[in-house]
């Protein structure tokens, strides 16, 4: 895509991102094909579960702040009632950047989440999904963009 909204560019940018809400059963799980994209086009990502060990072959840690050094992001890929305590650990480790999930429905997004953000000085975005931005783009991912786009609920 040669033009990704300024939000998202921002985002993409880094090159450190941890994704909280992966899963231990990776199938049709968002999460984990998040994860796998990122680390397949060059980042270096970390999945965050505390109920795992390891995700997709790689270690998981149970929370932001047990990655060592410095992250750029955090994508929520979680259920939304968890998205409040992921914002809190990103605040605690000092992340500037989180990416709230979702597609269709309410996704990761949690309006207690989105507020601690703006609290926190956190840049956020709210909706759509990374897989929509990322080269090589799908074609379903492509379709989603524009939808959203057209319906409000993704930036740009």
């Amino acid at each position: 895509m040669s033009h990704l909204p300024a939000a998202v560019a921002a985002f993409l940018a880094g090159k450190r991102i941890a994704v909280a809400g992966v899963s231990r059963e990776s199938k049709l799980h968002v999460g984990n094909a998040i994860f796998k994209k990122l680390r397949d086009s060059g980042y270096e990502v970390f999945a965050v579960n505390p109920n795992a060990t390891e995700v997709e072959g790689a270690k998981c840690y149970p929370a932001i702040g047990a990655i060592p050094g410095d992250i750029d992001g955090v994508i929520v890929a979680t259920r939304p009632e968890m998205a409040p305590s992921v914002v809190r650990q990103c605040a605690d480790k000092g992340v500037k950047r989180v990416w709230f999930h979702r597609a269709f429905g309410q996704g990761s997004v949690s309006q207690e989440a989105f507020a601690a953000c703006a609290a926190a000085g956190i840049e956020a975005i709210e909706g759509g999904c990374p897989l929509m931005y990322i080269e090589p783009v799908d074609s379903g991912h492509k379709c989603f963009r524009w939808i959203l786009r057209v319906l409000g609920k993704v930036p740009g």
